[in-house]
């Protein structure tokens, strides 16, 4: 997700759900065309990790999770809807990836029960 208006679309007026130490932040809105039926953001703040070396090690945990469980919301992604959907690291400590693989699994089972 690159544009500035869809993000602050995205956080002002959405819903969220959280396992610590992640948040995930979502909304749907009408598909146009040639929108991707599914946008993601990840952010990591520099609040809790200082080097970027140690953002981006989260942030390739978060992506590597949502990469694996993300046919979830494929499945039940109607056809002419668009997901917006972020992920927002809560906590200042590294997490093992299965720690993180199981709580975004979860995010994402308790999403695709919602659409």
């Amino acid at each position: 997700m690159v544009s500035r208006a869809l993000i602050e679309t995205l956080f002002s007026g959405s819903r969220s759900m959280m396992a610590f130490p992640v948040r995930m932040v979502y909304m749907t809105k009408e598909r146009q065309v040639g929108d991707e039926p599914l946008q993601l953001l990840i952010s990591v703040p520099k609040k809790f990790f200082k080097l970027a070396v140690d953002r981006n090690r989260v942030k390739r945990q978060l992506r590597e999770a949502f990469r694996h469980h993300k046919q979830l919301l494929y499945d039940t992604l109607p056809e002419d809807k668009c997901l917006l959907l972020a992920f927002v690291w809560l906590s200042d400590q590294h997490q093992q990836s299965a720690r993180i693989d199981e709580r975004v699994q979860g995010l994402l089972q308790r999403l695709a029960e919602k659409l």
